[in-house]
């Protein structure tokens, strides 16, 4: 007896099948591929499990590994005037077009006493092979060393992807998702670094420079809405797939049973053909 059933239903296809019953078989496959992907779209895990920061909440606290080997801590910034907390990631189209712009940030904002700090809160096991189909990496922390080591970052880049725990507290939407803290570390800002994804177009509003200028002049910074970040086609936070809502989870639970056993059928069809 084959043991192998794969390999039962390639030989049944391709030696026994009639070619016109092969093609309609095929076809009805392919129409089960389909529906399994629109359900994958329409299945998302719940973003209300963690809400994000509001103006005027301090920091939260947090303890994580570096591309650097170092271990940081809010306290680790305590010298700078303003802290500026960017979640972003490797693998998403939108923080790639933003990586040589963040390094600029910092550049031109160091000297004024501004703090540029990144964090990736991407679970890299939630990331679909699909998703990284514009990207030569994803989102380990031995991937993040790389990146980093790549374009050269000049700004401490943070691992909080194993357990999420700091983006939960946060509550970025979107990568890439700005928080900009004042000397007291009370949140000015939260929102878009601008208003222009493609690195050859100029923006028109500077949101976190505007911002940046804004804290350091002691006036108060202006709110960006997590609305606007999906208008650029930004990524959605990859949540790890341990705490996707349990209607994300039932629903996933049902689809398969249900697409298993008839994907077998299409694939070798009935007695009558």
């Amino acid at each position: 007896m084959n043991k192998n059933p794969h390999k039962t239903i390639l030989v049944y296809l391709v030696k026994i099948v009639p070619f016109q019953k092969k093609i309609m078989r095929l076809t009805r496959l392919f129409a089960v591929a389909i529906i399994a992907l629109l359900v994958s779209f329409k299945v998302k895990p719940s973003l209300d499990e963690h809400a994000t920061l509001t103006i005027g909440t301090k920091a939260p606290d947090f303890k994580l590994p570096g591309v650097d080997g170092k271990i940081y801590t809010l306290a680790s910034f305590a010298k700078a005037k303003v802290l500026a907390i960017v979640f972003t990631c490797n693998h998403c189209p939108t923080a790639q077009a933003y990586e040589d712009r963040i390094i600029k940030l910092t550049n031109d904002y160091k000297a004024k006493g501004v703090q540029v700090v990144a964090i990736s809160p991407n679970d890299p096991n939630a990331v679909r092979l699909d998703e990284l189909g514009w990207s030569d990496i994803s989102d380990s922390f031995a991937e993040m060393k790389l990146r980093a080591k790549q374009k050269k970052f000049n700004f401490p880049y943070l691992y909080d992807g194993k357990t999420q725990s700091v983006a939960k507290l946060y509550g970025p939407v979107a990568t890439p998702h700005v928080f900009i803290f004042d000397k007291e570390r009370k949140l000015r800002y939260q929102g878009r670094i601008d208003d222009v994804e493609k690195p050859t177009k100029t923006p028109n509003n500077f949101d976190t420079r505007n911002a940046l200028d804004e804290v350091l002049a002691d006036m108060p910074g202006n709110v960006v809405g997590p609305e606007k970040f999906f208008k650029l086609a930004a990524c959605r936070m990859m949540l790890s797939r341990a705490r996707l809502s349990p209607h994300c989870r039932s629903t996933w639970t049902r689809v398969w049973a249900a697409l298993k056993p008839l994907t077998f059928r299409l694939l070798v069809g009935s007695p009558s053909g």
